[in-house]
């Protein structure tokens, strides 16, 4: 009987991320046929009784994805040790479980994606997905063109490497100009950190698009959910494997 890594069961019935899985099989909170697991690599069918926390797996679910236009003032976390507002927070009620894909800090706004599928998550935010982000950026300073097209081949800051970046400049407003990011990495502060490096400090951070999904007219704080269609030949690679 074939079956499916017990990882990968848990993501694909919304309980958690394959990571989170591997540590709650860790602790010994899962429970196969009546034995708590004790590896991760467990293999598992639909004949099998599956156990998380004393309660019966989900079902699985199929696989949903949404597009959700985070303001600013949020944070990407199911629970912020600082008390502060997070982005589940503000979610409709009528929203399934869901996890980001990757975050957008608390002071970035624009297109963030979101999943019941913890695997699916994973497998868009890792950098062999190669998707691109493109952001709209407002900074204070000075910057042209030149000293921009210099990012394409990446640059180095307090040590930390950063890939190439395709930057384009828009306009200039007043001390501030807006321009055009797009790149494939994607590390924790990315944007601002090379700009600050380029002497602009960012005042305004919008994601615009991730990938082949685009924020578009999609109005702030609002959900829209990605047709089957489009979601299947988007990421054909994670279902077929």
């Amino acid at each position: 009987m074939t079956g499916e890594r017990i990882a990968k069961v848990m993501a694909r019935a919304g309980v958690c991320s394959r990571r989170d899985a591997e540590r709650m099989i860790a602790d010994g909170r899962v429970s196969v046929n009546g034995a708590v697991l004790q590896t991760p690599a467990t293999i598992v069918s639909d004949a099998d009784d599956i156990v998380v926390d004393g309660k019966a797996l989900p079902q699985k679910q199929a696989t949903r994805l949404f597009l959700y236009h985070k303001p600013e003032g949020l944070v990407t976390t199911a629970r912020d040790e600082k008390g502060r507002q997070t982005v589940f927070d503000a979610l409709p009620s009528d929203l399934p479980r869901v996890v980001s894909v990757g975050r957008l800090d608390l002071n970035t706004e624009g297109l963030l994606l979101l999943t019941n599928d913890g695997g699916l998550s994973r497998y868009l935010e890792l950098p062999a997905t190669g998707w691109v982000r493109t952001y709209r950026v407002r900074a204070f300073g000075k910057a042209d063109q030149k000293a921009l097209d210099k990012l394409a081949n990446g640059i180095t800051v307090d040590g930390v490497k950063y890939g190439p970046i395709k930057a384009v400049f828009e306009s200039r407003q007043g001390s501030n100009i807006w321009l055009s990011l797009s790149l494939a990495e994607g590390k924790n502060r990315e944007v601002r950190r090379v700009l600050e490096a380029l002497g602009l400090q960012v005042n305004r951070l919008i994601r615009v698009s991730y990938g082949p999904f685009e924020l578009g007219k999609l109005d702030k704080g609002s959900v829209a959910e990605v047709p089957q269609d489009k979601l299947q030949q988007a990421c054909a690679g994670y279902f077929k494997g």
